[in-house]
């Protein structure tokens, strides 16, 4: 295979690792193994542009990137519905679309499996036609978001702690959102303080990422809390696993459904793959079963 991976410079663990190391041991590995391989080093705000270049080539067989979720959703983005691969350094702080797809967390172990891996597809969603690989929210995700951005942290566990600070600050004003959701073809109008789409549904007993990668199915999630404690709470049993005992919690699954939003303030008003974005008045939303190609571990079932 024909591999060319970028290492986001700025992301996550890759802010302190030792980045000639890397480089020499993901070139080192992918050549033991018989690929071409291609290693480039960039900052954050360098990513989308050699993203894109790279998911333009005719020669390539995988894009691989090192770094956070978010990097992660940007390359998935670019190169699904194409021949392209993508591989997935976990470099990020939580590192969720990794762990769906099995990739080993720690950076040695991710290229030593991945030069030994093999391609396979799996399922992402879109939202008005924009990719994504994790999750789309409206509501309270998004508020925490903007609080966190306001905060400064320099390190994964700082922005793990931020991710705390933001979430409590979010909860202390709930900003309750009117929608009409249309759900595989049914109608329902509500108001909440948040409402998540999961690309899959998310398994039980650990972070809010998806076992089965090729459910076929979006995750729904629609908060009924009203009270700060009550929010907090949802939010807690989401983080942990525990969200299908959640009293306060509806969950639906779909293959596409439709939101309206009926508020004034559009702006940052959603986010997707942990990115703010704008909230259309009717966001759209599909899954695409098995819509990205991916580098997987030969040792993994999917």
């Amino acid at each position: 295979m024909r591999v060319h991976a970028i290492l986001n410079r700025d992301g996550g663990t890759l802010r302190t690792a030792d980045l000639n190391l890397l480089e020499t041991v993901i070139r080192d590995e992918f050549r033991l193994h018989g690929h071409e391989i291609e290693v480039a080093l960039c900052g954050g705000d360098e990513m989308g542009d050699q993203i894109a270049a790279q998911a333009k080539r005719g020669d390539l067989d995988v894009l691989m990137v090192g770094g956070g979720d978010g990097t992660v959703s940007s390359a998935a983005a670019a190169v699904a519905g194409t021949h392209i691969a993508l591989g997935v350094l976990p470099a990020g702080t939580m590192n969720l679309f990794a762990r769906s797809i099995r990739i080993p967390l720690g950076l040695g172990e991710a290229v030593k499996a991945l030069a030994n891996g093999r391609v396979t597809e799996v399922d992402i969603a879109s939202v008005n036609g924009k990719y994504f690989v994790h999750q789309f929210a409206v509501g309270m995700h998004a508020r925490m978001v903007r609080t966190r951005e306001k905060l400064e942290y320099g390190s994964r566990f700082g922005k793990m702690w931020a991710s705390v600070r933001a979430v409590v600050t979010a909860a202390k004003s709930l900003p309750f959102v009117n929608l009409t959701m249309e759900i595989d073809g049914r109608m329902r109008t509500i108001r909440t303080p948040a409402v998540a789409i999961s690309n899959n549904i998310y398994g039980d007993g650990h972070l809010p990422y998806a076992d089965d990668p090729r459910g076929g199915r979006l995750g729904i999630y629609i908060m009924r809390s009203n009270t700060r404690a009550a929010a907090l709470k949802v939010t807690v049993d989401m983080m942990r696993g525990a969200w299908k005992d959640s009293q306060k919690l509806t969950v639906l699954t779909a293959a596409e459904l439709n939101i309206d939003h009926h508020g004034a303030k559009a702006e940052n008003r959603s986010v997707m793959d942990g990115e703010l974005t704008e909230l259309a008045p009717r966001s759209r939303v599909r899954i695409h079963p098995r819509g990205l190609r991916v580098l997987v571990p030969d040792d993994v079932d999917i």
